[in-house]
């Protein structure tokens, strides 16, 4: 067989707030590859991207190399990664068979070959697909559910205030929560945002935009948990309402991810003074604890229709620039996904 194209999405400059398409990230079609022939090594797995998540934290990773932070950074010249799934075409490794769907670390590039200590998972025969697999059933459903079964202490009766509850992972949250019995308060940035977390039965809903977060909170709460999401003012009016030992997780702070908010904190008094419990966590260092229960309990609610979710979708790996800078900018109504390919058996 001749060679492949094996097109990638590049990291081509580092931003200074925004990450602009074409310029901090390159799409190029140079390399190829010999899928029949290319050398896997010991245990290697060619696979075939099919669907790559495009999440917040993707911003953090476009610094320099020399500075340290939670996640590595991208280098300069190389592709992009993020979570995603595929379908193995070639494997020197007996835990992955060729055709079966796969959930790892992937570069942004249409074929990849993961050697003996890659981040990859066989998943298992579902109906979910593949742009679901990476959102709702992926990383950012583990995130919520993870987080939320580790620190919430979620008891009927108890009132949650959910930053960005529309989003891939605050959406998860909140369901999880009405499943418990809480009150539901939920916050996003558009209409149609707040009209979405009312189809998912949050018992409050709001535009941040249009309607000041203190004043629903003072109305509704006070509350006992806090999902944060985003930070800067919405951070304090949580912490102003919070509860006396009331719990806040942080998930994310996406107003300090392209170039800071410069908010001037008013209430970080109040966590000391409330005894208020603050948990920040990352989805790898939890995995491995609760990923069992995850699959035995949570995918089902997916299968069934119990958690409800949805995916914003686009075709091509081209489009990857464009899908990451619409979800920094808030832009995005679902959780976003980008199609690589068909989501097929075949080459």
């Amino acid at each position: 067989m001749s060679p492949t194209r094996n097109a990638a999405v590049l990291f081509n400059e580092i931003p200074n707030d925004f990450p602009v398409p074409g310029k901090t990230t390159k799409y190029d079609e140079s390399s190829t590859i010999d899928l029949d022939n290319v050398s896997l090594g010991e245990d290697g797995v060619l696979v075939k991207t099919v669907a790559l998540s495009i999440d917040p934290y993707l911003r953090s990773k476009m610094r320099a190399a020399d500075i340290e932070s939670y996640q590595p950074p991208y280098l300069l010249g190389k592709p992009l990664n993020s979570l995603g799934v595929g379908r193995v075409v070639r494997s020197q490794n007996p835990k992955f068979k060729a055709g079966e769907r796969v959930y790892g670390l992937f570069e942004h590039q249409e074929y990849n070959i993961f050697d003996k200590d890659s981040f990859l998972q066989a998943l298992p025969e579902t109906p979910l697909s593949s742009a679901t697999l990476v959102g709702a059933a992926g990383m950012p459903g583990g995130t919520a559910y993870i987080g939320y079964k580790e620190y919430a202490q979620a008891e009927k009766g108890k009132t949650i205030f959910i930053s960005t509850g529309a989003g891939a992972v605050g959406s998860v949250v909140g369901q999880l929560a009405k499943l418990d019995g809480l009150k539901v308060i939920g916050s996003a940035g558009s209409d149609e945002k707040v009209e979405y977390m009312k189809s998912l039965g949050f018992d409050v809903a709001f535009n941040y935009k249009k309607t000041d977060t203190l004043e629903v909170l003072k109305k509704e709460g006070p509350i006992d948990i806090y999902w944060e999401n985003v930070g800067g003012a919405t951070l304090d009016a949580a912490i102003e309402t919070l509860k006396k030992d009331g719990i806040i997780i942080v998930c994310g702070q996406i107003t300090a991810y392209n170039g800071g908010d410069g908010y001037n904190y008013k209430n970080l008094w109040q966590i000391f003074a409330r005894s208020i419990h603050i948990h920040g966590f990352l989805y790898f260092d939890l995995m491995p604890k609760w990923i069992e229960q995850f699959s035995k309990e949570f995918l089902p609610l997916i299968e069934k229709g119990i958690i409800k979710h949805k995916e914003e979708v686009v075709h091509g790996l081209d489009k990857v620039g464009d899908a990451i800078l619409r979800v920094q900018k808030g832009e995005n109504k679902a959780k976003s996904v980008v199609l690589v390919a068909d989501d097929k058996d075949s080459h």
